[in-house]
């Protein structure tokens, strides 16, 4: 019981951190204010994924139907509800790594058939992922798209998918999500031994989702076998059955799953219907309010509350700090956008600072201004932000704290700054083809082959 008691705390913690940081309100505000104005590929921009595709490319290479039917899409594309419930690892909730996720699946048209065209998204590599930044593709499994050649697994995932669960990224179908959740079949009773409550799974809506993944794998009647993946080597079986007349909520058999070459043949029930949600656990827990979701979310989970962001209470600007200093309380503010100390005049401030040079030890003012410089109270709240791609809300908490005009002194924060401007420039070069492990990467002094330049972005929705 402590066990199940201590593994689920580490969840809700888990998940409580990336809702406060991996999806800033700034992002979700600018992403959606574009996407209502028609300008998808802006809200992208604004969510940060890059567009790696073309829709006259797409419309020359798979006709305009298809071309259509894609631009329709990325018109109802919700970016930054797509990164609210993309895949994401521990300990720092990162987004899932080399990860390629089908976000719709296009069946060809006219007699003949063919391969289906995938719209994709793509996570880069964890030695390249600087930003967290994503990108958005088509894939129709003959080549590799315009920047897929140098990703790890260009191929889309059959575990990470959502072109069964649209209403995870699509803001017109963002409403399903509270009727997914839930569910409608009975909660079985399981073995805790195959699924340990622990684990946090969706148990309760297993066959109906596992219902829906046979019938888009063309299995008639939806039924079958469905492979379950619970963790890196548990492995399950699901069967799911009609009661009755077939009217009724379907039934499951839940076994281990078999051994053998067999099993990689059987589809695979999506991640995104093996756990539950953990936006609904948060709630249900109290761990966060409503006013903490995305308000898409928070829509579709809590009806009739009124959507927004609500700003972060952590910004320590304009407020003025006390510091203790030779028996009296002083402040220690923001004055022509530096911090400094406000209840010392500015020549006992120079001979303090000329005091510092020559090594002796200034007033408690000073030491906590250059504390405040090196390494900050706020300083996990940074790295957290630079961690999840939040450039703007960690530099907005430091200039909140040390002053738009302040130059950072040697120290943590610095590093800190420092050590995610490097890594963006490594994601840059990932992004290029110019680093990284690949047979068909270009060295600086080639010519990029014409098959594998790449076509002007979007700038403007169509």
């Amino acid at each position: 019981m402590l066990t199940q008691t201590a593994n689920g705390d580490s969840r809700l913690s888990f998940w409580r951190r990336v809702r406060e940081f991996a999806v800033p309100p700034s992002m979700i505000e600018t992403a959606t204010a574009r996407r209502l104005t028609g300008d998808w590929a802006g809200a992208c921009a604004a969510a940060g994924i890059d567009v790696d595709l073309s829709l006259r490319s797409v419309a020359r290479a798979h006709g305009r139907p298809l071309a259509a039917r894609v631009r329709a899409d990325l018109r109802r594309l919700a970016p930054d509800l797509l990164r609210w419930h993309m895949p994401r690892i521990a300990p720092d909730g990162l987004l899932r790594p080399a990860l390629t996720l089908s976000l719709a699946r296009y069946a060809p048209e006219g007699p003949g058939g063919g391969r289906p065209v995938h719209l994709v998204v793509r996570t880069a590599p964890a030695w390249a992922d600087a930003g967290q930044r994503m990108s958005l593709a088509l894939w129709d499994g003959s080549r590799p798209g315009d920047r897929a050649w140098h990703h790890p697994h260009p191929c889309p995932d059959r575990r990470f998918r959502l072109d069964l669960h649209r209403h995870l990224w699509d803001a017109e179908r963002a409403g399903e999500l509270l009727a997914r959740v839930l569910g409608e079949g009975p909660e079985p009773g399981v073995d805790p031994a195959l699924v340990p409550p622990e684990f946090g799974c969706a148990v309760g809506r297993w066959a109906d989702e596992a219902r829906l993944l046979l019938a888009a794998e063309g299995r008639p009647g939806g039924t079958g076998t469905v492979l379950v993946r619970l963790g890196g080597r548990r492995r399950l079986a699901l069967e799911p059955a009609a009661r009755g007349d077939g009217d009724g909520p379907a039934a499951l058999r839940i076994t281990a799953a078999p051994t053998g070459g067999g099993v990689c043949a059987l589809p695979v029930l999506p991640d995104a219907a093996t756990w539950t949600l953990p936006d609904l656990e948060l709630l249900r827990t109290g761990a966060i309010d409503a006013g903490m979701l995305h308000p898409l979310v928070a829509a579709a989970l809590v009806p009739g509350r009124s959507p927004g962001c609500p700003p972060r209470s952590d910004d320590p600007a304009g407020r003025a700090r006390l510091v203790e200093c030779r028996g009296a309380r002083h402040r220690i503010g923001l004055v022509d956008g530096v911090l400094a100390a406000l209840d010392h005049d500015p020549d006992e401030i120079r001979r303090e600072e000329l005091l510092a040079a020559l090594t002796g030890t200034p007033l408690p003012c000073l030491q906590a201004i250059d504390r405040a410089h090196r390494h900050p109270d706020c300083l996990d709240g940074v790295r957290e932000r630079l961690v999840h791609g939040d450039i703007a809300g960690a530099l907005a908490v430091v200039e909140g704290l040390l002053g738009p005009a302040a130059l950072l002194r040697d120290g943590a924060l610095r590093d800190a700054l420092e050590e995610a401007a490097h890594r963006r420039i490594t994601y840059g070069l990932f992004r290029a083809g110019l680093t990284g492990p690949g047979p068909t990467r270009v060295r600086p002094q080639d010519r990029r082959p014409r098959h594998l330049r790449s076509h002007p972005r979007h700038t403007t929705a169509r």
